[in-house]
């Protein structure tokens, strides 16, 4: 048996399932297409950033409200994640000093 020495902050495919209420095979499908992050440990097992149950919600909120497929889904996250670092961008150019 062995025991964590650090707390993880990572969450397992179960968990992430549970979280994000998506099958695990939704969740392992999405990944493979690059709409979510997970990272393989060395058992092949995916371990998913807390980070990532906003990006699921998103997915989902993107599939039910517009009725996108998944790979137009990729690129509208795409095309709203380049906007918010543009956004950002913006702000800090315009602060005093930036």
């Amino acid at each position: 048996m062995t025991y964590a020495i650090v707390r993880t902050t990572q969450l397992d495919l179960d968990h992430f399932a549970a979280a994000t209420g998506m099958h695990p095979e939704l969740v392992c499908r999405f990944v493979a297409m690059g709409l979510l992050e997970g990272t393989p440990d060395r058992t092949g097992c995916l371990w998913f950033a807390p980070s990532q149950v906003a990006a699921a919600a998103r997915i989902q909120r993107l599939r039910a409200g517009f009725a996108l497929n998944y790979a137009a889904i990729g690129l509208v996250t795409d095309l709203l994640d380049r906007i918010a670092a543009l956004q950002t961008a913006l702000r800090s150019s315009r602060q005093p000093g930036g």
